[in-house]
């Protein structure tokens, strides 16, 4: 029992050490970056009440939420997406602001995946969501922001892949479909199955104009000269006004001098049912699955009471990590971290010391010297927790100084 209650749940992990240290420093840089672009931070609850989150939100599929009850048989939910709950927090305390508000934060996720998946349970998830702001100038905005963030990481090679649920919706209504079409449409377009969408076009009584523009999904994949291809396709208004609004994305993310970083997939969909025009997915090396992720869902906050266009990007910091350290990216720790051992008759020049040695804003810890220790064990200790310098006051009040091999040195 006791061996067992060492172990952490399936799905959730502990992490520690130098790995935590890393993570930490990794959300600084990006939190950092945030603000640069005028986010406010904002905390929002890990749980709230279920209907935040409901198949009527757009969210999570319910069997995969974290449910339980509060005292008064209220149900409850640890979030599995923070985005709704971004949503109903602007709409409670921003209810009459009508210029753009826009927000950040840093939470964790929860989902109850199949076990056979493999998937962390728990995330943390960081980014910013930009309210009252329906133009392509905003979305390239958030599209240059994630940009951004992803280098303040030191991920060195990205991209971004860019859909536009507008212009698939919009040729679902033009043929004709009915939710369960578009669920299966769906379904094979989110695992990329052309072969499977093929299949199944072929059983459908469509026209064969749409059955040509459904199954050239497969080839509106690539760079900006996609975009002029789909133009030429015979389609609604709504999905030709969707490619001239990523038109006008890609120009405005050129300002920025980022289009390299950018390929469009007009094929793409997602999971969550609230977007309604752009979404996108950072991919990277060393990571099958997106280091970010992101859309515009114009309809999301008038469930909560006020209509307001809305986009924003979350950046999934698990997978960054896993893809940072596959990618063998070193990232060095910024500060210095030292260890003060002295013996009880000096533990005022001690404390003296390590005060000394924080105000010149080195990372110290003190300890006091253990007759049942060696000193051999506390160079060992040092080394082992990553301390540049031991620090060792001696019997007679002197300072002997070593580093992380056990040399003797003057600072």
């Amino acid at each position: 029992m006791k061996d067992r209650l060492l172990h952490t749940p399936e799905g959730v992990r502990d992490i520690y050490d130098s790995e935590c240290e890393r993570k930490n420093r990794v959300l600084r840089k990006i939190q950092d970056t945030l603000h640069l672009y005028g986010n406010m931070d904002i905390e929002t609850p890990s749980f709230e009440f279920f209907q935040i989150f409901n198949h009527d939100r757009g969210s999570a599929p319910s069997n995969e939420m974290y449910k339980f009850f509060d005292r008064s048989n209220n149900t409850l939910v640890l979030r599995p997406d923070i985005t709704p709950s971004i949503a109903r927090s602007v709409a409670k305390y921003y209810p009459e602001e009508e210029l753009p508000i826009r927000l950040s934060y840093t939470g964790h996720t929860f989902m109850n995946a199949p076990q056979h998946q493999g998937k962390l349970h728990e995330t943390t998830q960081i980014g910013c969501e930009l309210i009252n702001d329906d133009s392509s100038a905003a979305d390239a905005e958030m599209l240059a922001c994630m940009i951004d963030c992803l280098k303040a990481a030191k991920l060195p090679e990205f991209q971004i892949v860019i859909g536009e649920m507008d212009f698939f919706k919009g040729l679902i209504r033009d043929a004709g479909l009915g939710e369960a079409e578009e669920a299966e449409i769906r379904g094979y377009l989110k695992i990329k199955n052309y072969f499977g969408l093929s299949e199944y076009l072929s059983r459908l009584s469509l026209p064969d104009e749409f059955k040509n523009i459904f199954s050239s999904f497969d080839r509106l994949f690539g760079g900006e000269e996609i975009l002029l291809e789909a133009e030429k396709m015979p389609l609604n208004r709504t999905s030709l006004e969707a490619v001239e609004r990523l038109k006008k994305v890609y120009q405005a993310v050129s300002c920025y001098g980022y289009e390299k970083y950018l390929s469009f997939d007009l094929g793409m969909v997602s999971g969550y049912h609230y977007y309604t025009g752009i979404v996108f997915r950072a991919f990277t090396h060393g990571t099958g699955n997106p280091v970010a992720s992101g859309g515009r869902y114009n309809m999301l906050l008038s469930q909560f009471g006020k209509d307001a266009p809305s986009i924003g990007f979350v950046i999934a910091v698990d997978e960054l990590m896993n893809a940072l350290s596959r990618q063998k990216v070193e990232d060095p720790a910024p500060f210095f971290r030292a260890v003060v051992v002295y013996p009880i008759d000096w533990q005022k020049k001690a404390v003296e010391l390590s005060v000394e040695l924080r105000n010149k804003g080195i990372h110290t810890g003190l300890i006091r010297k253990s007759k049942r220790h060696t000193m051999e064990e506390y160079y060992a200790y040092a080394a082992r927790f990553s301390a540049e310098r031991l620090y060792t006051i001696q019997e007679d009040g002197t300072v002997e100084i070593r580093d992380q091999g056990g040399n003797l040195c003057d600072i």
